[in-house]
């Protein structure tokens, strides 16, 4: 009976991180989706604020997922940095891109 109640336990420790990482993963892809939105208007201070929020939940999922899906969020992370800094700097063309990229990533991890 304990090695039942264990096994059970175990199974919905595993299922929760895998919800877990669904959630942030949705999360960093809305807000990139914005970053890329406000990248073509031209507003690279917005652009940061979403890619910002983008990465925060990019890095929230890697940690409690595994596989193809974390290698995916950990590379939307690093294009997420790019938007970032490129942002900081007023270049929303070059930012933009970065944030396609990571939406590009976040997608295919979602797969």
């Amino acid at each position: 009976m304990r090695k039942l109640s264990l096994t059970c336990a175990g199974l919905l420790l595993f299922l929760s991180t895998s919800v877990f990482a669904e959630e942030h993963a949705a999360e960093a892809l809305k807000h990139a989706n914005a970053a890329v939105t406000e990248g073509k208007a031209g507003r690279a201070p917005a652009l940061v604020e979403h890619s910002k929020a983008a990465m925060e939940h990019a890095l929230a999922g890697a940690i409690v997922t595994h596989g193809a899906q974390k290698n995916h969020l950990d590379e939307a992370g690093k294009e997420l940095q790019e938007a970032i800094d490129h942002g900081n700097l007023g270049h929303a063309d070059v930012a933009t891109k970065h944030a396609e990229a990571a939406v590009e990533h976040i997608k295919a991890g979602n797969k």
